[in-house]
Formats: structure tokens, sequence, C-alpha cells
């Protein structure tokens, strides 16, 4: 049996093949990320498969799990090593292959599956990998199970168990496009340039977006694992820059991108203004609202304030609740509370039904995008943007932190906050309305300016980002302001981008 595992060992060594490696910073919030090779090994990861063997047996569900890979060079050995230890655990592992996220979810819903193991370095560079997890679909693991299945697999409390079994099961890419695609045609002819960044959802989107009826114009969608141009990540500038220039190039309607497991949807309008999926949210909970006579939308922490003031939302009576940052927080939240649908800054969209059945599909966010268009006869993704009332706002802005430092450094940025509101001093020359401490610290000022500082889940990274209602210059002193705030910790590095 397995021995606790190691957080480090020497490659090209005998103990680096026969011991497991696993870094405990690798179990994150609600999903896990290693670099493999530095932080996890092969018998790391069958360590990891019969520890989330166990656990699924104690959460008492019927022990079939769907597994998956996404196209990396390294992806499909850590799927199989992942596959043997969930087998030593006694799970009946149902394999689809090569897959994008939302259809490993898919299937559990097509072979009536409880249990979900993908592995998948989602929009991380090279290098890195992981496994999105869950036993409840639709939803994922949170903070509690990811906690104990840390427990289980750095303490080595493996329960191996007889009945462990594997098949094959073919045909389930196909079947997941069928889902997609049986349903009415477009009205509107839309033409649609599909970016993929040669990861996993090129072999998939550009069919899919053509079966219901759009004109397709593929932009890097050959799987490459090399990622020779740029990393598949849709809040990365550079996706976004060169979706914008085909859409230019094309004269297209709309363009589409899709990260790297096929989860997250990024947008750029006709005019090749890159639109931020918490504003695409906006249009959409605006389009969903008025269909159904108003409803709940759940949005992360780092999305605009419009879900709070906009006009045409308040009109059709939507109500918006502001949450956790996180694929599985917001899942979970929209299950919850029944809500219409959720988003994220970061591309992630859950539609209840009857647009999607509560995960994170990019592929269903991208249809419910053209269908918005096909009730729109007269209006360009463009028009629906300027109908929008005009804020400022970032990226979403990735500072280096290491895993083992960034939470302390959050709270003291919480507690520094906190400490200001309490005292009535300035921030950016104005008194602070508002804190949200959910996750993180959501600062709101007086004119409605505000900036977020969060522990990314996924990276050694904080998240920043600021917007305002004001003006771009009220935005940039709120950067400034926060900015300032983290600079007073060393443990903060330089940003992957700035405003």
């Amino acid at each position: 049996m397995f021995p606790p595992p190691k957080p480090s060992l020497v490659p090209n060594t005998y103990a680096f093949e026969s011991e497991p490696m696993v870094k405990a910073t690798g179990f994150r919030e609600y999903d896990a990320r290693w670099l493999f090779g530095k932080e996890l090994n092969l018998v790391g990861v069958q360590a990891l498969g019969l520890g989330l063997g166990t656990l699924f047996h104690e959460l008492g569900v019927k022990p079939d799990v769907v597994v998956a890979h996404d196209y990396r060079s390294y992806s499909a050995s850590i799927k199989l090593a992942l596959t043997t230890g969930l087998m030593t655990g006694g799970m009946r592992v149902h394999d689809i292959g090569l897959a994008v996220t939302p259809m490993a979810y898919f299937a559990q819903f097509a072979l009536d599956i409880p249990c979900v193991a993908m592995v998948t370095a989602s929009h991380n560079e090279n290098g890195w990998t992981g496994v999105k997890m869950g036993a409840a679909r639709p939803l994922t693991f949170g903070p509690d199970e990811m906690g104990r299945l840390k427990e289980i697999v750095l303490g080595a409390r493996f329960q191996p168990r007889d009945g462990g079994a594997y098949r094959f099961v073919s045909g389930m890419a196909d079947r997941y496009m069928a889902d997609l695609t049986n349903r009415p045609k477009l009205k509107r002819k839309l033409k649609a340039v599909v970016a993929c960044g040669n990861g996993t959802a090129g072999a998939f989107s550009p069919k899919v977006m053509q079966a219901i009826g759009c004109e397709v114009v593929p932009l890097d969608t050959e799987l490459d694992y090399t990622f020779p141009k740029y990393n598949p990540n849709t809040e990365d500038l550079k996706m976004l820059h060169a979706l914008r220039d085909e859409v230019l190039r094309t004269k297209a309607d709309v363009g589409l991108a899709f990260d790297g497991d096929g989860d997250r949807c990024g947008v750029v309008d006709d005019e090749g203004q890159e639109i931020f999926a918490d504003k695409v949210g906006v249009m959409l909970a605006r389009d969903l609202s008025a269909q159904h006579g108003g409803g709940t939308f759940v949005v992360d922490v780092k999305s605009t304030g419009l879900f709070l003031t906009d006009p045409v939302l308040k009109q059709n009576g939507a109500r918006a609740d502001f949450w956790k940052t996180g694929h599985s927080y917001i899942k979970r939240r929209v299950a919850e509370t029944k809500a219409l649908a959720g988003f994220e800054k970061s591309g992630h969209f859950f539609f209840n039904p009857p647009v999607g059945r509560g995960y994170d599909d990019g592929l269903v966010a991208a249809i419910a995008i053209c269908d918005m268009l096909d009730r729109n006869p007269g209006k360009k993704m463009s028009d629906l943007r300027k109908a929008l009332p005009q804020t400022w706002g970032s990226p979403t802005m990735s500072p280096h932190c290491d895993d083992e430092k960034k939470y302390g450094v959050v709270e003291k940025i919480v507690a520094r906050f906190q400490a200001v509101r309490d005292k009535g001093e300035p921030v950016a020359g104005q008194k602070i309305r508002d804190l949200v401490t959910v996750n993180g610290v959501r600062v709101t000022l007086e004119d409605g300016t505000w900036g977020l500082v969060r522990a990314s889940s996924n990276k050694p990274e904080l998240a920043v980002v600021v917007e305002s209602p004001v003006s771009e210059a009220r935005m940039r002193e709120m950067f400034a302001a926060v900015d300032a705030a983290l600079r007073e910790h060393p443990e903060v590095g330089e940003y992957n981008q700035k405003i």
C-alpha cells in the first residue's frame, strides 16, 4: 500500500519512480492543481486516485465514476494512473476518453453516474495538471470535500476495496454534441469566429456552432498541446486580441473563445471590442429576466456592479446575489437558490433548466449568446454592449504570491480595509460605502467605484479587479489605492498584466 506521499522527490531516481510525491498545496479550494513532475508524480497520481475512491465510498454514493482527460502531452498517462488508483479503491471507472470538462459532466447524466474525475489543467500553462471532481451531479467538490481528500491522501488513510472495474465508453463526444444541437437552428444568419487556442475545445466547438446554424470561422482550432500562439485562456488579452483581429478581418457578427477544457467562454463583438464575461452576463440576465419575469442571478465578487444598478434588470424584477468566485462555489449557489443562471468574470456561465443542467459549459454559454442575438434581429452584439450603462473596468490582474502565503496576505488586506472603514478614512479620495468579505475583500466607495483583492484558487497568485461607473480616471485611482495596499507586503510580486 502507498506510504504517506512526500512533498518533493528528485526526478530520474528510483524513489521518484517508486514512491508517491504529492505537494500539499495542490489541494485547492474546489479542485486540484499541480506542476506535473515538480509537485506530483505518477505514483502520487495513483495515490490520489485511491484517496478519491476512499472518499467516494465515505460519501455513500454508488461506486461509479466518469473519467476523462484534456489535450496535454501528459494528460492521458495521468488519467490512467488515476484510474488504477480509483479501481484499487473499489470504483467502477467509465472512461470517455479525450473530452472537454462539460462533456464529462454531461456523461454523468447520460450514463446515470454520480461521480466524476476530470483530468485537466484547464487554462493553466503547460506543465500544470489537475483534477475536477464531484459526487453529486451537477455539483463539484467544495472546501469540505477537498479538505477531507487532502487528509486521506497526505495521511495515507486509504481503504482499498474489491470490485474495481474499467470500461471504455465510446461515442460520448457524439452524444454530447447531439445533445447540444438537437434544437431548432438559428433564424438569423450569424458569422462567428470560434477561437480555441489549440486546446481541447477545438475538436468540438466549431462543429457544434455550425450545427446550430452559424457560419463558423475557425481560429486556432487544430489540437496542439504545445499551445504555439497563446495560452487557451479566455481572460488572456493575447487570446482576446487574436480573436478581435479575426473578427474585424472577416467582418464577423461575434467572436467566441473557449478555454483549454471548454468550460469557459470569452466574447468579442462585431466592432472588435472584447466584452468581459461579467458584462456579457448582464446582457444575458436582461434577456433571460425579460423572458421569465425576473429571476435570481448569482454573480461572483469579481463581477461588475451593474448587476445591482442596471435599470433594465431592475425593471425586469431581476435579483443579483454576489457570491464567492470559483466554479464550484457559483455552481452550488445557483443550485441552492434555484437561480436562472450564474456568471463569473472569468467566463464560467451556469444555466439551470431550461437552458442548461446547472454546470458550466462554454458551448452552452455560446449558444445562449447566439440565441440572445436571434431574439434581437435588428441589433448587433455591439448594440447590446452599448445599451449597457457605461463603466470602466479592468481585466482580472494576477500578481504572483506563493500558495503558502497568499491567504495570509489576503487576510491582512481584509483587516486593513475594515480598519479604514471603521475609522471613516478615505480610499482614493472617498469613504467606503460597502465591504463584501465573502471571498477576499470587495471595497465599494461612495461613487460606486470598487476594487477587489482575493486569493486565486488555481495558481500561486492573487486576483485584483477594479471598476468605476464614473470614469477611467476613477478606476485608475482605485487601482492605485488597492495596489498601494498590496505593496505593503513584499510577498506580492509583479502582475501578469496591468491596466
